[in-house]
């Protein structure tokens, strides 16, 4: 990853709240490594956002995540400057915006940046398409040009027919939607969002989640998103970091957070999370497959090694490893012993019973239960990259349950 893929760089970046004498003793101490507890005793200035580093890359979905009071929107506003920092840098395309004057930075904010709020921050005397157009219009976009943009977003997040209503007339899930709209139709380079669904209903919720991860995949936006709820984070992110009393403690991918979490209060943090929510194909795959050319040339080796490894038989690759089919045991005893033709007994293999290695295993699971051979992992390229078995998916999700034991009180049984 070289650096034109970052889309953000913050770096050392602290907030005080407390002015004067308190920040700069606040800062000092934080230099010295005192806990935020002791430093708002000492000074009686509140550490919100401690020494934060971290790189976004373009594209990327990044998730803030931590309890309330941890500084996590703190940090999300200090980003664009809604909060001013007190001290570090923050880079976005290449420039230091610590160093933009006011007009610039409200320039970088209309043109390169949009945030969603928790609290959708509708104008109420606006209709939705007047709502979704706002920032068009202050932009000075001639009217049919951000009509026709807002229409083309308002379709994306589900709301044809509403462009007339007014938001009082709107549920709360599809308020949200028209935020989202309205910051999507500037086509921001940065979208923030502010736990722009934790007011919502569960199922509402939910449901707006997978509609947002929905568009995420097809527009590709980088956006960095603040949120409490570790289902959500695990669900949307493509890294997460966690903060603690104002300092990120970890920033990692859902999987390496699950299986590899830096310390104890992580550890505690993710301990609801089931490893198969959130791990992948890639996770439990066997990339050591067995595999046969079309011609079915070196049979003996391949049967035997089928035997010694008690599969049900081989993969069919091409030269290129693209996967071709598979074939049984049997069919390649017949094909060895001159009985049959063994080409013949090439299957191919459905889209239906193979799948891709970053396939959530809950996507996973009902292919491999329903096959009596191991599910084919391939990349984009059609290459087979990979074996998963029901054994191997089997011992992954035991463990989930064995670990979910574990941790049951002693005489009550785990749900």
């Amino acid at each position: 990853m070289n650096s034109q893929d970052i889309l953000l760089d913050v770096r050392n970046v602290s907030q005080i709240f407390g002015g004067g004498r308190k920040q700069q003793l606040a800062l000092e101490m934080i230099e010295q490594g005192v806990p935020r507890d002791e430093i708002q005793r000492q000074t009686g200035a509140f550490v919100a956002v401690r020494d934060a580093s971290f790189v976004v890359h373009r594209g990327e979905f990044f998730i803030i995540m931590g309890l309330s009071g941890c500084g996590k929107s703190t940090l999300l506003r200090a980003i664009i400057r809604l909060i001013e920092p007190a001290t570090g840098e923050i880079w976005i395309n290449g420039r230091d915006i610590m160093k933009l004057s006011r007009e610039e930075v409200r320039l970088l904010r209309s043109r390169e940046t949009a945030m969603v709020f928790q609290r959708y921050g509708l104008l109420p005397h606006r209709t939705v398409m007047a709502n979704v157009e706002f920032g068009l219009e202050v932009r000075g976009v001639p009217p049919q040009e951000r009509r026709e943009r807002a229409l083309e977003v308002i379709a994306q997040v589900g709301l044809e027919g509403w462009e007339d209503h007014y938001p009082s007339s709107l549920s709360g899930g599809m308020q949200q939607r028209v935020g989202v709209a309205r910051a999507l139709s500037c086509d921001p380079q940065l979208l923030l969002m502010d736990e722009p669904f934790s007011g919502l209903d569960p199922l509402i919720r939910s449901r707006m989640q997978r509609e947002f991860a929905r568009l995420q995949e097809e527009i590709g936006h980088t956006t960095i998103m603040v949120t409490h709820d570790l289902d959500e984070a695990l669900t949307l992110g493509d890294r997460i970091a966690i903060v603690r009393d104002g300092e990120i403690v970890q920033v990692a991918t859902p999987n390496e957070l699950v299986t590899n979490p830096a310390d104890e209060y992580i550890e505690s943090f993710v301990e609801g999370a089931s490893p198969a929510k959130v791990l992948t194909a890639r996770y439990i795959m066997d990339t050591d497959v067995i595999t046969i050319q079309p011609d079915l040339t070196s049979l003996q080796p391949t049967i035997q090694r089928v035997i010694d490894e008690r599969e049900r038989g081989s993969f069919v690759v091409d030269e290129s490893q693209r996967l071709v089919g598979r074939i049984w045991l049997q069919a390649l005893k017949e094909s060895a012993s001159g009985a049959s033709d063994g080409t013949h007994w090439i299957e191919k293999v459905e889209p239906a019973v193979s799948t891709s290695p970053d396939a959530p295993l809950f996507d996973v699971f009902p292919l491999v239960v329903g096959t009596r051979f191991p599910v084919a992992v391939v990349d984009s390229s059609g290459a087979l990259v990979g074996q998963i078995t029901k054994n191997k998916l089997l011992q992954t999700l035991m463990h989930d349950v064995d670990e979910d034991v574990d941790t049951a009180a002693p005489g009550v049984a785990a749900n």
